[in-house]
């Protein structure tokens, strides 16, 4: 039986140890860096989510912050995102996730920059807490300037201030995706939390006729938004 010298079996496993660890760091490295995907759904004015290497997974488009759907303007937001990304392929620049599990990235669909074409149009807001991007800045300068888009209302209201209004706990569970454990209308806080609860986490009980508007009581003369 031939024996293998102690130095020889040594060298063999630092070798193996070497070229995993090799391996891990690529891995790591695609994983944080740029990727790409489908484009499934269109959830408001600033978040999607793609199919990637058949997983599904949510995007936040970072550096900006549009306008809430149940806030002026923020059906039209998603609407002009739907636009430009649905049933697209998109490309995404991965800038780590947020407290959500949400992917934070800039987001490009079909060679377009989604973030920055929100906010040249008008439907988003440059997110200066967390950004620095001077091109951006400019991008909402001129939208501001020009009254176009959310714009040609006197003085919008910022979502980051409508967030913490009464209610702002739902609200930012609606944009994480986040289902609770709600199912009754007496639950609901309001008409976009209903829908919600019925659209995204599938709770039909919500909606007794079956014509798409939960609990009537707290969404009369609403039309259903949440994709």
């Amino acid at each position: 039986m031939r024996r293998t010298k102690p130095g020889a079996a040594l060298r063999g496993l630092c070798l193996r140890l070497a070229a995993a660890g090799a391996a891990l760091l690529a891995w790591g490295a695609a994983e944080a860096g740029d990727w790409s995907g489908r484009v499934l759904r269109v959830h408001d004015g600033d978040t999607l989510t793609l199919l990637r290497a058949g997983r599904e997974v949510t995007v936040r488009l970072n550096e900006i912050d549009a306008p809430e759907l149940d806030q002026p303007h923020g059906e039209a937001a998603r609407r002009a995102l739907v636009g430009l990304c649905l049933n697209r392929d998109a490309s995404i620049h991965d800038q780590g996730v947020d407290k959500y599990d949400r992917t934070l990235g800039r987001v490009s669909c079909g060679g377009t920059d989604a973030n920055a074409e929100q906010v040249k149009a008008g439907h988003a807001w440059f997110y200066a807490q967390y950004s620095q991007d001077a091109a951006l800045r400019g991008y909402e300068a001129e939208a501001r300037r020009r009254r176009i888009g959310l714009w040609s209302a006197r003085n919008p209201q910022p979502p980051w201030e409508f967030r913490h209004m009464d209610g702002g706990t739902h609200r930012e569970a609606q944009r994480g995706g986040l289902c609770g454990a709600k199912r009754t209308c007496g639950e609901m806080v309001d008409c976009g939390e209903a829908l919600f609860y019925l659209q995204r986490c599938g709770v039909k009980r919500l909606d007794s006729d079956k014509d798409g508007v939960p609990c009537e009581s707290l969404c009369q003369g609403a039309s259903p938004s949440w994709p």
